[in-house]
């Protein structure tokens, strides 16, 4: 299978693993006006794929170890295109929960498996990650950018906009289905099981746990956040866009670097640093645009570095899915958590100066974490 296949088949992949949870909350409002939600059921439409993240990403190991990689990952893949292409079926409240269910059981799936595909056939080569990583954010931001125009060109159709987003699944199954032809012979190798007694591999799944509760904090309360500082909706709006849009390029660039030098200590405090440096530009009440830009590029390096270190640190793609799925497991567990947290303290203190003090002291013990990873095992060289 010629190489740059395999890179479309991981691109295609991943813009697939984001967009069910991102075009839904641009029309969370019109949603719950349209349906009459409640604001606990609306929050479930993007909180519950989340948490389905975790929850159900041992299923990737079980799955795996029975049908096989590729397999498995078409499989994910045909569920979150269902569920996306099901909410063009009907405009219903139980249909939404249904979808964003299904899909996020998908996207616990895919995700891990792609980080032992990645192990699989580029097995010198991690800097792939940055594929994977940059494309799931650029799908997010796709869905978040285009939903509301795309709302207004379907003559306000909210069954037609959300199940637009179909259309990555579709060719996504195309270029798998192409794959899984030449793997028509093969099934479940070697079996693999969550690591459960492995410092390392309990380090990284915490690592992922804090990065995530602070990205998926930064991205619920940003915007209130700016409210809060006097800048306007479309302000702050501008501001989230920023904030996302910065992650793919940089997103790109960190794990090659990183993958060139061998040196992920570097990397992983140089990110958690320009998310430090942007909250405490946050509780100094500084323009927020450089702040944001510090938090996006933190953001935007943190991520694929937390899907790159299975890969680094296991020695077959069994072993990275299977350790890919643990620290995902935890850590979109402990993500979801982050903004429940962040809305809690503000609640309790009517200010946001003790939340964006709680995030600045998840950042320090995340650079914890980072140095008892990168101390306990000597960096290895390896190819970009």
């Amino acid at each position: 299978m010629k190489k740059y296949y395999l890179l479309l088949a991981i691109f295609i992949a991943s813009l697939n693993l984001r967009p069910l949870i991102t075009s839904v909350a641009p029309l969370l409002e019109t949603l719950q006006a349209q349906l009459h939600m409640n604001g606990l059921t609306a929050s479930l439409l993007t909180t519950l794929p989340v948490i389905c993240m975790g929850i159900f990403a041992p299923l990737a190991t079980v799955l795996r170890n029975r049908i096989g990689l590729e397999r498995t990952i078409f499989m994910a893949l045909l569920l979150i295109t269902a569920a996306t292409a099901l909410r063009g079926v009907m405009g219903s409240v139980f249909i939404l929960v249904v979808s964003a269910l299904a899909g996020g059981i998908g996207i616990s799936v895919a995700g891990p498996l792609l980080s032992a595909f990645i192990k699989k056939y580029f097995p010198t080569k991690p800097g792939i990650v940055s594929i994977y990583s940059a494309s799931m954010i650029a799908g997010a931001a796709l869905a978040s950018a285009f939903t509301i125009p795309l709302y207004h060109a379907s003559q306000n159709s909210m069954t037609t906009t959300l199940a637009f987003w179909a259309i990555f699944g579709v060719a996504a199954l195309i270029i798998w289905s192409l794959l899984l032809r030449n793997k028509a012979g093969e099934r479940g190798q070697a079996r693999s099981t969550f690591p459960l007694r492995n410092k390392r591999a309990i380090l990284l799944t915490l690592f992922f746990g804090l990065m995530a509760s602070l990205f998926y904090s930064v991205t619920a309360w940003l915007s209130p956040i700016a409210h809060s500082f006097g800048y306007s909706a479309a302000s702050a709006a501008m501001l989230l866009t920023v904030f996302t849009i910065i992650q793919i390029p940089v997103s790109l660039i960190i794990p090659f670097l990183v993958a060139k030098s061998g040196n992920r200590r570097f990397y992983l405090i140089l990110c958690s640093v320009f998310e430090l440096a942007g909250f405490v530009m946050l509780l100094l009440h500084m323009p927020m645009l450089p702040a944001v830009i510090c938090l996006g590029i933190g953001a935007g390096g943190l991520f694929p570095l937390a899907l790159m270190l299975p890969i680094v640190e296991t020695s077959t793609s069994e072993e990275a899915g299977t350790w890919s799925a643990m620290s995902q497991c935890g850590g979109y567990v402990i993500g979801a958590m982050g903004p429940l947290l962040i809305g809690v303290i503000y609640d309790s203190s009517g200010s946001f100066l003790p939340a964006l003090l709680a995030m600045l002291v998840i950042a320090i013990v995340m650079i914890g974490v980072q140095l008892l990873i990168t101390s306990t095992k000597k960096e290895v060289q390896v190819d970009g």
